[in-house]
């Protein structure tokens, strides 16, 4: 666990326990450095893939809750389930969508702000066996026979505030052990555990649905509550609370040539007298460059992916594909596919931002091609299946890619800016504000499909190709900087992410 010390919630973080049991079988007694961090990247891999499994079986039982009842409770077949089978079904379906993602963005403002203050392996174990307990419980209404609209209200709304838990806590766990120089391709695949965590759940989901929908639920639920268990007896949060000894090909996380190794991120936390704990406040860590049009530019991004989240499926079910209208089990399947590009996006991002050193570029031109993606996957994905195939894999490549680029490496590299002058707990803060600030736009846009829907979906889609400009739009500044930056040469990180040749002073990490 961790001895707290003072009112500031600062602690000293210990060995987890299945970290001594495996040291057990090293004739050196330790883990090396790089198996701490595959441990890490496996471990952060599958606690998020565990927290998006458990988000996909609201969108596969839409459509089943949705249908018109046949007058049974027990849904079947043939009927859905009150109150959500009524006219105004899909309508209270994107309210209690609406209830889970704001409660997830307000609690990612407030998870972050923890984060950077208590024990991380502890906190995320609290998150992912929360997650677990209120998932479940949402499908134990199927076997209860509970039809009240607020207890489904009610356990979103509890579900939403453990699932903020999440991210800021992975995210912070990988910056501190990854170096900035290839986190870009690292986050990239690391960044596949949303995608791919999307399509396990949904094959949990559609795979248990015709047991009955509440196992769509239960399945995820057991799965992320044994994965949060084994998250605190292996998850080693950082170098100094195991002890863990850099080898010398290591390059540190926020040095850039020039740096000296007194300045450096994980130098710091590394040294004899521990490393420096006052955590950035919450408004000095908007004040870090870059902070806040990223942040922005994802509450649109997030608006158009969530969306897809959680209503693709149920957009597919009531899509004449060739001609023919898809069983929700074969609707929720095919929805994957959008994920499976979602993982190439999110590689293809982190790699092309590395090679340019240009997070802001690589994100806006993925953005930017979101729109014609949206427009081609609506205009003609109803033709075959093979073009609904094609256009919907692309679709995910665009939509993701900066999503996936925005929340992983972005955050980690301004978490880690330097000029918070080797600060060590800013990465959960600013984690938090960018995703969180995302998570805001991921709220409105499935509840405004919940709406729109009803009228045309056209209009929906030309709502979502609307956020990706306005996306692309913010980030302009950061774009011009940095092709400055590649046109003159320069290798000051940070002019490219504040958009300034102008000397930054180091953040005050207390406001």
């Amino acid at each position: 666990m961790a001895s707290w010390t003072s009112s500031e919630f600062l602690y000293v973080e210990i060995k987890p326990p299945g970290i001594r049991f495996l040291e057990r079988f090293k004739r050196s007694g330790k883990l090396s450095f790089k198996q701490y961090q595959a441990l890490v990247f496996v471990l952060t891999f599958i606690a998020y893939l565990a927290f998006h499994a458990t988000r996909k079986p609201n969108s596969i039982v839409k459509g089943t809750l949705s249908k018109p009842s046949t007058g049974h409770f027990k849904s079947t077949e043939n009927s859905g389930w009150a109150p959500f089978d009524g006219p105004d079904g899909t309508a209270l379906l994107g309210q209690i969508d609406l209830a889970f993602l704001s409660v997830y963005a307000v609690g990612m403002f407030v998870a972050g702000h923890l984060g950077d203050r208590l024990d991380l392996r502890t906190f995320l174990t609290i998150g992912m066996i929360g997650t677990g307990v209120f998932t479940a419980l949402f499908g134990v209404a199927f076997w209860a026979n509970i039809h009240s609209f607020y207890y489904f209200l009610a356990i979103q709304t509890l579900a939403g505030w453990f699932q903020s838990i999440g991210w800021p806590c992975v995210v912070a766990v990988l910056g501190n052990w990854f170096d900035k120089k290839r986190r870009g391709v690292i986050m990239g695949v690391w960044s596949a555990h949303t995608s791919i965590g999307n399509i396990v759940g949904s094959l949990i989901a559609t795979g248990l649905l015709k047991f009955g929908w509440g196992w769509s639920f239960v399945g995820p639920a057991l799965l992320i509550t044994f994965l949060g268990i084994v998250v605190y007896l292996f998850l080693p949060v950082n170098p100094p609370a195991v002890e863990a000894e850099r080898d010398g090909t290591e390059v540190d996380s926020t040095m850039r040539l020039g740096d000296t190794i007194t300045e450096s991120f994980l130098s710091s936390r590394m040294s004899t007298t521990g490393f420096d704990r006052r955590a950035v406040g919450f408004l000095a860590a908007w004040k870090i460059p870059g902070v806040a049009p990223f942040a922005f530019c994802l509450f649109f991004t997030k608006l158009v992916s969530y969306t897809f989240l959680y209503w693709l499926p149920f957009y597919v079910s009531q899509t004449e594909i060739g001609g023919e209208h898809l069983s929700q089990e074969t609707s929720g399947n095919l929805s994957t596919l959008f994920d499976v590009g979602g993982v190439v996006g999110g590689i293809l991002a982190g790699y092309f931002s590395d090679q340019l050193e240009g997070r802001a570029i690589t994100a806006g031109g993925f953005i930017y091609l979101t729109i014609p993606a949206l427009f081609l996957y609506r205009t003609y994905g109803h033709v075959s299946m093979t073009i609904n195939i094609i256009l919907m894999f692309i679709a995910g490549v665009f939509v993701n890619g900066p999503y996936a680029l925005i929340t992983t490496a972005v955050a980690a590299d301004l978490g880690t800016h330097k000029s918070l002058k080797g600060n060590a707990r800013a990465l959960a803060t600013v984690t938090a504000i960018i995703d969180g600030t995302g998570s805001v736009g991921a709220a409105i846009g499935p509840v405004l499909t919940g709406y729109i829907a009803a009228i045309s979906w056209d209009a929906v889609f030309y709502m979502l190709m609307t956020a990706a400009l306005i996306s692309g739009l913010l980030l302009t500044q950061l774009i011009i900087a940095e092709v400055r930056t590649l046109l003159h040469g320069s290798s000051e990180d940070d002019e490219v992410v504040s958009g300034s040749s102008e000397p930054r002073p180091p953040i005050d990490v207390l406001i």
